[in-house]
């Protein structure tokens, strides 16, 4: 993913199911569907659908095994979490930086 901009997943169910190839390598769609759809009472084409749509955002690549197709993982879990927190932080600082880190410290402190 050198020089492209990475295309962070859409929702929960996205991060949940990318997550989910970060942590196998290597998933078909009913791997996937048990780690992640069985839990959330999702259908098995519901989970075939968000691994289309990381496969468009380039984040996973797929490729057919027999009859399935398997996803693995085009960028490393640790890179989606920085490229998350990115955007979370640059949303809360968005208004004012001084509150918002203030509000931070106390976050963390609590922790």
């Amino acid at each position: 993913m050198v020089g492209e901009k990475l295309r962070l997943p859409g929702g929960e169910l996205e991060y949940a199911v990318l997550y989910s190839v970060c942590d196998l390598s290597v998933a078909s769609v009913r791997d996937v569907h048990r780690r992640v759809g069985n839990v959330r009472g999702l259908a098995y084409t519901t989970i075939a659908k968000v691994l289309e749509r990381l496969h468009v955002k380039a984040l996973v690549t797929r490729e057919r095994k027999g009859t399935a197709l398997v996803y693995c993982p085009r960028v490393d879990r640790r890179v989606i979490e920085l490229a998350r927190a990115r955007v979370s932080l640059s949303k809360l600082l968005a208004s004012d930086v001084r509150p918002a880190m203030a509000t931070l410290v106390e976050a963390m402190e609590s922790l």
